[in-house]
C-alpha cells in the first residue's frame, strides 16, 4: 500500500500563449505542456554536440558520492570542470576520471557571470547553445528573469523546495520524474527555509515526519519536448530517470518591486513576506515575556487570526474531481485544428 496517492499532473497539448494565459496559468496548478516549440535543440543536443558547442567554458558543478543530493546537510562538494568534460562525465554511469568515487553523480545549475548579482541567462553564458533553444513566449519580455541550464547524471534526485516565481521546466533530452506538493500542504513538509527536511519522499521516515503522509503528491514523468509549468510556491522534487538536459525559465509574474532586488537566483521570499515574517518573529519574542499558559492562549489566538486573514480554500482540486468523477485531475486540452 502506497503512503500517498499519486495524483497525475494534467496534460495539455499544442499550447500557445493565449491558451496558457486563459486555461492554465490562472488555475495556479502544475501542468505538463506537450507540443510546445522548443526549437532544434530537441534534435541537436547530443552529448557530442553539447561538448563541442560548450567547449572549454568552465562551470561550477555539484558532485556527490550518492545520487540523492541533500542541500540542507550538504552531502556534495562544489567542483569546477570544463563544460565538455562535465557533459562527458555526467552522461557516464562509471567514470575513469572522478573526484570522489567512480560512480559519483553530477549536477549543473548554470549561474550568471557574477553569481552574486546576475541571474543565469542561457543567451549570455552559452550563446552557441542558446540559439538552438526557443523560450516559450508565455509572458511579457520585461517579465523575464532567468534561463537556467539543468544537466544531471542518471538517477540524480534533487531536494524538495519551492521557488517564488512562476517557471517552465523544459525537458530537452532524457526523462525526469517530478513530484510536486501544493503550497497548502506546506505544514506537512517539515520546512527549513524553502526546503523540506523529508529527503526520501518515496520511503519517508514516518517516526520523524508523521505528518508527511497528509501531503497530496502530484507526479509526472517528463519526456523530451515536454514542458512542465510550475507555479510559484509549489514544492517540487526531481529525479533524472536518464542522463538529461533541461532548461528552466523563470519570470516575474508579480510586479517587479515585489521581489528582492539582490536575489540572482529568484528564490528569496517576496519583500512583503520577508517583512511580515520578521514582524512575526518580533511578536513571538514579546510573547516569551508571558507565563507558559498565557503564551499558549495568545499564541492560539494569533494562529486563529492569521488563518482568518490569510487562508483560502483551494476549490480547483474539488472542482476538477467533481467534473471528472474521480480523485485525479485528468482534464486534457487539445487545440482545435
Amino acid at each position: 500500500m502506497e503512503l500517498q496517492e499519486k495524483i497525475p499532473v494534467p496534460t495539455f497539448t499544442h499550447v500557445d500563449r493565449e491558451v496558457f494565459m486563459r486555461e492554465i496559468c490562472p488555475e495556479r496548478r502544475p501542468a505538463v505542456l506537450k507540443g510546445v516549440n522548443l526549437g532544434p535543440c530537441l534534435e541537436k543536443w547530443t552529448v557530442e554536440y553539447l561538448a563541442q558547442r560548450g567547449g572549454d567554458k568552465e562551470v561550477k558543478i555539484h558532485v556527490s558520492a550518492v545520487p540523492q543530493m541533500d542541500f540542507l546537510h550538504k552531502n556534495f562538494v562544489y567542483k569546477t570542470l570544463q563544460f565538455k568534460e562535465f557533459v562527458k562525465r555526467a552522461s557516464e554511469d562509471k567514470h575513469t576520471d572522478f573526484f570522489l568515487c567512480e560512480d559519483e553523480s553530477y549536477y549543473l545549475r548554470s549561474l550568471g557571470e557574477d553569481v552574486r548579482k546576475e541571474p543565469a541567462d542561457l543567451s549570455k553564458q552559452f550563446p552557441d547553445l542558446a540559439e538552438d533553444f526557443h523560450i516559450p513566449h508565455f509572458f511579457e519580455a520585461d517579465q523575464f528573469f532567468s534561463s537556467v541550464f539543468r544537466i544531471s547524471s542518471r538517477g540524480l534526485q534533487l531536494w524538495t523546495h519551492y521557488d517564488v516565481m512562476d517557471n517552465l521546466l523544459a525537458q530537452v533530452t532524457g526523462m525526469k520524474r517530478v513530484v510536486l506538493y501544493s503550497p497548502q500542504d506546506a505544514l506537512h513538509l517539515y520546512l527549513s527555509g524553502d526546503k523540506s527536511e523529508v529527503l526520501d519522499i518515496d520511503v519517508p521516515d514516518l517516526k520523524r515526519f508523521p505528518e508527511f503522509v497528509k501531503a497530496k503528491r502530484y507526479e509526472c514523468v517528463l519526456e523530451p519536448g515536454d514542458v512542465l509549468f510550475i507555479p510559484a510556491l509549489w514544492f517540487h522534487n526531481t529525479t533524472a530517470l536518464l542522463f538529461g538536459v533541461g532548461v528552466n525559465v523563470f519570470w516575474r509574474h508579480l510586479p517587479a518591486d515585489s521581489y528582492d532586488k539582490k536575489d540572482p537566483y529568484g528564490n528569496k521570499d517576496p519583500a512583503a513576506a520577508t517583512r511580515a515574517l520578521q514582524v512575526l518573529e518580533r511578536a513571538l519574542h514579546i510573547l516569551d515575556e508571558l507565563p507558559a499558559d498565557y503564551k499558549d492562549f495568545y499564541g492560539r489566538r494569533m494562529i486563529q487570526r492569521i488563518q482568518k486573514r490569510t487562508f483560502y480554500a483551494d476549490t480547483s482540486v474539488t472542482k476538477t474531481q467533481e467534473d471528472s468523477g474521480s480523485t485525479s485531475p485528468t482534464r486534457q486540452f487539445t487545440k482545435p485544428g
